[in-house]
């Protein structure tokens, strides 16, 4: 009968009574070496506990909420030569280019659209609609190329949604809350300063200018760039003409080939009253006022985004979230720094809630929740709706040129960016997740390019995401979930910022750099970071997996000291065996 072995919490340090926050396995389970058993969190951060050695696990000593130190039982296991072989069946792993770069697309055609004949304004070799990011760029790239370009734009100023009333704009008003927190932050260390005032007009009127020094920067590169830019909105007349509505009238455009900008609009939710105390995310940004309480309906990227604004200047900030987890898809461990920190400073984190109704009374917005653990109906000063975005596909008449979209707006396109229309191209937030401008700006030139008879194809191995929270949220690649859902055989390295002289000196040692790297070809498949400019790391890490990097070729590559990015190539270090910041036992 084989033999039973015990599994004990080894050392961590001079650590004791530590939380269990996660039991990745349950009795019956068949482990490796390396399977992560169970999670514990410390004052300063949270680590996984391995499997010494690969086995069948037997009963399991802990769960959820309890507290172990060194020593403590975790599980009974019984070892298995064939446990690696039974817990992770042979898989064709595929390569880092394949699981991140986008699918080849099939899209089926519309119905055959009808020829307009009517009189043209202005004939365009090539038009774009929408100037957004992704718009201006192909716009501006298609110019260079020596192309005659007419772009179209709804709004009064170039830009779109992402300079005019989203990541610019948005970004302004979080460092405005960090410079807050960092000077209250402060108080502990002798440097203590007063109340802050807040101005909410100053401060709207300082993002404002922002905003307009980078529209109006656009329109001068449009000018030098001899791009006609027509305002009003755009909608498809036939498979070469376009009519463009505005306050002055309409114009219709004729075109050789065009490329779709069109964006995105904010989702709503049915049943809400119409209520100016409702903002979406554009609203938001307007610092109309500040209530005494804010309930942030969606826990994604935007809506904690600005419910760190509002918490910053002084609102009490609830939220609430239809699924069970913050930040839905993103890997637990590195949500996890972020939900305890906004655990305590808000008032309120309701995840698998649902927000049943909402009656517009004269002292506020009285809101009734649904959920297993929904309170009783609560009056809110305001409520901001950040349940994510819709594509404008269905918006623009496309089917009258051809174009095939469907049911959610989208339009499919090719690796080319081409639509079922030949001549016809789609790029940005209307052909789908992720909806990123960074994204639709390298589609954008690809679209531009091909427009001009040029070779090329949207190729990226990975397309990073990051949520300027605080701390910030950043991951590129495969997360950990997929690579568990895919079967991937795959190793890892981490980092805790606890041992960065760099983020202590910030006061700020909550953050997590980790590296997922594919067991077969050691190359880096993922990554995530979680802490202070957790953004500006992410960039790092993406270009390794371009460049199909491995963990020696980031931990020799020599980092600057004291830095936030000594972190990454620590992380590889780990993976690696090779460091010194930290004691890791030799894996057996």
């Amino acid at each position: 009968m084989p033999e039973t072995k015990e599994i004990k919490v080894p050392d961590i340090g001079d650590f004791t009574d530590v939380d269990v926050i996660e039991v990745h396995v349950s009795p019956g389970d068949s482990i490796v070496s390396e399977d992560p058993l169970i999670t514990i969190e410390t004052e300063k951060a949270a680590m996984e506990v391995p499997a010494p050695a690969a086995g069948r696990v037997g009963k399991v000593a802990v769960a959820v909420g309890d507290k172990v130190s060194e020593g403590s039982l975790i599980l009974t296991m019984t070892p298995e030569e064939d446990a690696a072989e039974d817990a992770a069946p042979a898989v064709d792993t595929p390569a880092a280019a394949e699981l991140s770069s986008p699918a080849e697309r099939i899209v089926t055609a519309a119905e055959p659209a009808g020829e307009f004949s009517g009189p043209v304004d202005i004939e365009s070799e090539l038009t774009v609609l929408g100037a957004g990011v992704g718009g201006y760029t192909a716009a501006f790239r298609a110019a260079d190329l020596g192309m005659d370009v007419t772009l179209v734009e709804r709004w009064p100023t170039l830009g779109g949604v992402c300079l005019n009333v989203g990541c610019i704009p948005s970004k302004a008003l979080l460092h405005a809350a960090k410079v807050i927190e960092e000077a209250e932050s402060m108080n502990e260390f002798g440097i203590r300063f007063g109340t802050p005032e807040i101005d909410p007009g100053a401060l709207r009127e300082w993002k404002n200018r922002i905003v307009g020094r980078l529209t109006d920067g656009l329109d001068g590169l449009a000018k030098q760039r001899k791009v006609r830019v027509v305002r009003g909105t755009g909608k498809f007349l036939s498979p070469h003409h376009l009519r463009v509505e505005s306050q002055e009238g309409e114009q219709v455009i004729g075109f050789k080939q065009c490329i779709i900008a069109a964006g995105s609009e904010c989702s709503t939710l049915p049943g809400l009253p119409d209520d100016p105390r409702i903002m979406d995310s554009s609203d938001s940004l307007e610092l109309t006022e500040l209530p005494d309480t804010l309930l942030v309906i969606g826990g994604g990227i935007i809506g904690l985004e600005m419910a760190c604004v509002y918490d910053a200047l002084g609102v009490k900030v609830s939220v609430v979230e239809l699924t069970d987890t913050l930040m839905p898809g993103v890997d637990p461990d590195l949500v996890r720094p972020l939900e305890k920190r906004i655990a305590a400073r808000y008032s309120e984190i309701l995840k698998g809630t649902r927000v049943t109704e909402v009656a517009a009374e004269n002292a506020g917005l009285r809101v009734t929740f649904d959920g297993p653990e929904a309170p009783q109906p609560q009056l809110f000063g305001r409520l901001l709706v950040a349940v994510g975005r819709s594509a404008n596909g269905l918006r623009i008449d496309a089917d009258k040129a051809g174009v095939a979209v469907n049911e959610q707006g989208i339009i499919p396109v090719d690796r080319q960016m081409r639509t079922n229309v030949p001549h016809i191209f789609a790029i940005g937030d209307i052909v789908g997740e992720p909806m990123l401008a960074h994204k639709a700006t390298h589609e954008g030139k690809v679209a531009a390019e091909v427009a001009a008879g040029h070779k090329r194809t949207f190729d990226a191995r990975a397309i990073p995401s990051v949520a300027y929270t605080d701390p910030e949220v950043a991951w590129v690649g495969v997360t950990e979930l997929e690579a568990k859902a895919d079967g991937i055989d795959y190793g890892k390295g981490v980092f805790p910022w606890a041992a960065s002289g760099r983020s202590l000196a910030l006061n700020r040692d909550e953050g997590m750099t980790r590296i997922l790297f594919d067991n077969v070809s050691g190359r880096v498949i993922g990554a995530g970071v979680v802490g202070p400019h957790a953004g500006d790391l992410i960039a790092e890490l993406t270009l390794a997996i371009e460049l199909g990097a491995d963990a020696e070729d980031i931990g020799l590559t020599i980092h600057p000291h004291p830095t936030l990015s000594e972190t990454v190539a620590m992380a590889a270090e780990a993976f690696d065996g090779t460091l010194t910041d930290l004691y890791k036992p030799k894996r057996r």
